[in-house]
């Protein structure tokens, strides 16, 4: 059963998805090298390329992951690249969490703001607050504020390590700043202060020194409570780490305990010109999906499973979703994902391919644009055809990638000194080795794409009898345009290198793509359409591979990926690759020193071992078969005082492991949960910090060998390629469904009036864009869906409700937001 299916709890899931396009009028005003990063509060999560020379430079790249844990702010950095200082940040996009949402699906212009210390914060503070009323010797009342500050959590990284904070708090009014100070807690971002501090609010009646200073009842209406933290410069400049404000009016002669969100100080940018740094292009969405036990989806998931059954096809809730949605993508990503988990998705495609075939019109135009059916193939290449890609192109990928050669042909790129037929040579053989390994691949198709391209071939045949080519370049359009070729023009949104390629390396990749498309494109050589290149340098290019093995090599290639028939077993197979990446592991031995130390080292995952490397394509050090792995967790931070880190248990000491950033750490435990689930020893459980110093830190016992005291949290699919939460995806329908809510209704209207009124249409505005074949059937899904949706907003009601009264506000799980 996969994740989610079943499930008895209520959770909340995160996720970002978007494109950073490009920026504009950059400062300083001269050609630099540029980068942009996507920031969740402090914590880097995703780096671009580095676009070389430009002052408008064109990222262009795609974004999606999960977010692990609550956050106050997006922030999107503009770099200047420096290779012998650190690397200069120009401005920042910051949105607020609560903000995203007037943002998403949207693609929007941002200007940059400024960056300085006094606003980039992040973390909480948990403060109990507290007025004593006093008598004093002569009698007269006297009150007291108590501050008690406890803790904070999620203080940001200084320098990529835990930071040494402090906290100043004062009492500050109209004509007073009395202000105390805490102890420096050292290399902690979640520090333990637990100190108390008094303050004299109300001064007696008989205080002397009412000329200098007086505060009357009534002037506590203009106190407050200021609590500022700091990080430790020791020889240089403290920082800024953040700052709340309680007045203390709130308080009267109550107590009053609470976690809060540290913020930037009110003045933090007011000295800076926010109109001179640039701008930034984004699309953003973000989600938050409230997903209910699975007996909840049961009604809505099975309407949609039966879509493929529906006459005619734009008359199922699956077809009304996409109709209703705005943009296609947001329908499709979930759609895609649901119908493929319950194996529905083929005979949905092949019923939306034949609806967008009746439409076109011209052979030659087949698949080209961006209908439902198009990309649902597009987004079931990516899920299904991920190890596809890695076996096929990662190979020649990294050896283009690690010993590259120049291959530029455009006569006005050549630099000096360049020799435009050793580069033509050099692309010949980078483009016959890429396009041999793809014709050779058919053995390794998953059979799910081989059954979609099955359909689409058909029914293209069908729709156009009379052109004998048709049935290829039905096939070609993706498997060569949309699957192959996007992978080798970007292998580092494919997973096919951990890193994005240099500027050079990028345009070899660029015209080795253009090649494939083209060799792959059915007819593009057979039909003499050379001369219809853009580039003239492409068309000469070109002229080399006007041979009959080339259109022979692509016919049996795509006679192969779209057969039924089953293929020959390919002996042993190989191990799936499922991720690599670098991170850092505590030695397993000691120093000279004697303290046990963190070494940067490559990591490997396959379906089976994990494994880590001193270096990317090295041989192993350390190999822990996945039949050996007891279980995967995520790790204290206070047992090392470093954050983003998770412990692998098997046969010997357990693996202490720290990823780069809080996304990261998430997706390697959840890779590695994923592909040991079914592992017999599996552990029910574990220790949640580590074993230091003869006791393990979480619950003091002694022995090394003592069994875990908390239970392990593993729960995700078995299977290692696909990992699908059927019930999520069946929440952001019904999300999409209840946005979309109004359209859902006009609908609904139009049908009415289709089905009613049989004639001229009076109002074609109201529902011109809609496709309605069948305003019977079409009614029917609808009253079904909008049924479905009211259902399952009592079921939220009622979640919200027992949420709002069971989640104290202040509490850490939902703090204050001064």
């Amino acid at each position: 059963m996969a994740a989610g299916d079943g499930s008895d709890e209520v959770r909340v899931l995160q996720n970002l998805r978007g494109k950073i396009y490009d920026a504009k009028h950059l400062v300083p005003n001269k050609m630099r090298d540029f980068f942009c990063t996507i920031n969740l509060d402090q914590e880097e999560v995703f780096r671009t390329q580095v676009v070389e020379k430009s002052l408008s430079p064109y990222f262009g790249e795609e974004f999606y992951f999960e977010i692990p844990r609550t956050f106050q702010w997006l922030s999107f950095y503009i770099y200047d690249k420096s290779v012998l200082q650190k690397d200069l940040r120009i401005g920042k996009v910051s949105i607020k969490k609560e903000d995203l949402c007037n943002y998403t699906g949207k693609e929007n212009w941002f200007m940059l703001q400024p960056v300085d210390s006094n606003s980039e914060v992040q973390g909480k503070v948990h403060l109990e607050l507290k007025l004593n009323e006093l008598i004093t010797d002569n009698g007269s009342v006297c009150q007291q504020l108590v501050v008690h500050i406890k803790e904070c959590h999620g203080l940001p990284l200084i320098n990529g390590q835990n930071c040494d904070p402090y906290a100043t708090v004062s009492l500050v009014g109209p004509s007073r700043n009395d202000q105390k100070k805490t102890k420096v807690k050292k290399k902690t971002s979640n520090p333990q202060f637990n100190e108390t501090f008094y303050f004299e609010v109300t001064r007696s009646s008989s205080y002397t020194k009412k000329s200098q200073f007086q505060v009357e009842e009534e002037d506590i209406e203009k106190l407050e409570v200021r609590v500022d933290l700091w990080n430790n410069g020791n020889l240089v400049q403290d920082i800024f780490l953040g700052e709340i404000k309680v007045p203390v009016k709130v308080l009267r002669n109550d107590s009053f305990q609470a976690w809060y969100l540290l913020q930037p100080r009110e003045n933090g940018n007011k000295s800076s010109k926010t109109d001179d740094l640039g701008s930034l292009r984004l699309n953003i969405c973000y989600t938050e999906d409230c997903v209910l036990p699975s007996e909840y989806y049961t009604s809505l998931r099975n309407l949609l499973l039966k879509s493929s059954d529906i006459q005619p096809i734009s008359a199922s809730a699956a077809y009304i979703l996409s109709e209703v949605c705005r943009d296609k993508c947001d329908a499709v990503l979930p759609l895609v994902r649901l119908l493929l988990h319950h194996h529905k998705l083929v005979p949905f495609v092949a019923a939306v391919a034949e609806l967008d075939l009746r439409d076109t019109q011209e052979a030659n135009t087949i698949f080209r644009g961006n209908s439902l059916a198009t990309r649902c193939v597009d987004e079931m290449m990516k899920i299904v055809g991920k190890h596809y890609l890695k076996v096929t192109l990662k190979p020649v990928i990294d050896e283009i990638c690690e010993s590259p050669k120049p291959c530029e042909i455009d006569p006005i790129k050549l630099r000096e000194g360049d020799n435009v037929e050793i580069n033509m040579e050099n692309l010949r053989y980078y483009v016959d080795k890429v396009f041999r390994e793809i014709v050779r691949s058919s053995i390794s198709c998953p059979t799910l794409m081989c059954d979609v391209f099955y359909s689409l071939r058909h029914l293209a045949a069908r729709r156009f009898p009379n052109d004998p080519h048709v049935q290829y370049s039905a096939v070609s359009s993706f498997v060569f345009l949309r699957f192959f070729a996007v992978a080798v023009v970007s292998p580092h949104t494919f997973h096919l290198r951990p890193h994005h390629p240099d500027a050079q390396t990028s345009r070899t990749l660029t015209l080795i793509s253009k090649a494939i498309q083209t060799l792959g494109s059915w007819g593009s050589l057979t039909k003499s359409k050379l001369s219809s290149f853009k580039e003239t340098f492409m068309c000469e290019f070109f002229k080399t591979f006007q041979e009959e093995k080339f259109t022979e090599s692509v016919k049996k290639f795509l006679d192969d990926v779209s057969s039924t028939e089953s293929k020959e077993p390919s002996g042993v197979s190989e191990p799936i690759h499922l991720k690599e990446g670098e991170m850092y592991k505590r030695a397993q031995g000691r120093t000279r020193i004697g303290k046990k130390n963190f070494k940067k080292r490559w990591f490997c995952l396959t379906s089976r071992e994990f494994t880590y490397h001193k270096q990317q394509d090295k041989e192993p050090i350390f190999t822990i078969p996945i039949k050996n792995i007891l279980a995967v967790e995520k790790l204290d931070e206070n047992s090392f005082n470093k954050k983003n880190m998770f412990q692998v248990l098997h046969g010997e000491k357990p693996l202490y492991i720290q990823a780069n950033n809080c996304v990261e750490a998430s997706e390697w435990i959840e890779a590695l949960c994923r592909v040991t689930r079914c592992n017999q020893r599996r552990l029910s459980f574990y220790h949640p910090s580590a074993f230091l110093n003869g006791s393990w830190l979480c619950c003091k016992a002694t022995a090394e060998s003592t069994e875990g005291c908390a239970r392990c949290t593993a729960d995700v699919p078995a299977d290692t390629q696909i990992e699908i939460d059927g019930d999520r995806e069946t929440e952001r329908i019904y999300s999409l469904f209840t946005i979309n809510r109004s359209k859902l209704q006009k609908l609904e209207e139009a049908c009415g009036s289709i089905a009613v009124y049989q004639g001229p249409r009076k109002e074609p505005d109201d529902y011109s864009n809609f496709t309605i074949e069948d305003s019977v059937a079409t009614f029917h899904t609808l009253q079904q869906i909008i049924d479905t949706v009211e259902k399952l907003d009592e079921s939220h009601e009622k979640y919200q409700k027992k949420r709002s009264s069971s989640a104290k506000y202040g509490s850490e799980e939902n703090p204050i937001v001064l």
